[in-house]
């Protein structure tokens, strides 16, 4: 098959002055809401109206399997990747909890995965292939898997779209995929490899000096790439090349991204090299305790609305910013202006 990028409308920037206004009538100095103010702004011109609300949010969990996982890249052996998946299902991981306390729904998506999976109410099976190849030695999908992801990605946000979604919250999980994402910041946002492999799991020195000499020949083995779906194929995974495609068609269907951290941004490289309208649907969650994340989210020109440390992924620093973002719409909809409150306004009067 081959996949097509969906068309992105441009932000209702033609909408800017009437919701600069709503904004600036409300009882309050103007600009004393900071970042909510311009998020409101933000949403606003998405949603192409004056009155955004945000519809049927959701927390979607991409997971995959990466081949490169077995030369020891992550602290943590492949076997992790189906059992933490059962842990989402089960209701147990760090996102379930703080999806809990947003009020957020969760389903989880088989993108990619080595071993099958049990059916379950929460778990949308659209996998491509049992895990990637071994980057090290071979390609880790081909350019037709590349596409199928993608696509795969795209028909899922257009489902949820047909149920009323206006707001998707994407995260991963996949033992290895923090690699897969330096590769991909390193290849798609020019920047030298070793500047771009954080942590990830959490390895020691030791590990961490391993972890880069291993990625270091990986590059070696794939050189001169510079396109989305050629760095896609090259490195993989399946899980971050569908949330791309989601990433594109939520975009496209004028929904809000909420952008987590270190791997779901390397979803948003792609994507936005793909198509850079896709930057205008998108708010940035906060900034990973995994220090390349930075470099991404300068480069990308973001400005993540927290800052606490966290480094887990699974979309648990967009659960975490998801009240925040609630809170801007709520105050534009709701907040009475000086007029509706009786409340008189700053005086124009010069001193």
């Amino acid at each position: 098959m081959s996949w097509t990028c969906p068309e992105i409308p441009p932000l209702a920037k033609e909408l800017e002055p009437q919701l600069r206004a709503r904004i600036d009538h409300k009882t309050k100095p103007p600009g004393s809401l900071g970042r909510l103010e311009e998020l409101a702004l933000q949403i606003g011109l998405m949603q192409a109206t004056t009155t955004p609300v945000l519809r049927s949010p959701i927390v979607l969990v991409y997971a995959g399997d990466h081949g490169f996982a077995v030369e020891g890249v992550s602290p943590f052996p492949p076997e992790v990747t189906p059992q933490m998946v059962q842990n989402f299902l089960a209701g147990g991981a760090g996102i379930n909890v703080l999806a809990r306390q947003a009020g957020l729904p969760i389903k989880v998506i088989d993108a990619g995965v080595a071993n099958p999976l049990p059916v379950h109410r929460d778990l949308i099976d659209l996998k491509v292939r049992t895990g990637t190849r071994n980057a090290l030695h071979e390609p880790a999908l081909t350019p037709i898997e590349v596409d199928l992801c993608l696509e795969r990605g795209s028909q899922l946000i257009r489902e949820l779209a047909q149920h009323g979604t206006n707001a998707i919250l994407p995260g991963e999980m996949g033992i290895g995929n923090s690699s897969a994402a330096a590769l991909l910041y390193s290849a798609l946002l020019g920047l030298p490899l070793d500047e771009c492999v954080g942590v990830g799991a959490g390895h020691d020195s030791a590990g961490h000096a391993r972890k880069k000499a291993i990625l270091a020949r990986v590059q070696a083995r794939h050189p001169g790439i510079t396109t989305p779906r050629e760095a896609l194929a090259a490195f993989g995974g399946c899980e971050i090349a569908m949330m791309a495609g989601s990433m594109l068609e939520a975009a496209a269907q004028r929904m809000l991204i909420m952008v987590d951290g270190f791997i779901a941004t390397s979803a948003l490289i792609v994507a936005w090299k793909i198509n850079p309208a896709v930057l205008d649907y998108c708010v940035f969650a906060h900034a990973s305790g995994d220090g390349p994340h930075r470099l991404a989210v300068n480069a990308l020109g973001g400005k993540p609305l927290l800052d606490l440390g966290m480094r887990l992924g699974e979309a648990t620093g967009a659960a975490m910013a998801w009240p925040i973002v609630r809170a801007s719409v709520a105050f534009l909809n709701e907040m009475a202006t000086f007029d509706s409150a009786g409340v008189s306004k700053q005086s124009e009067a010069k001193v």
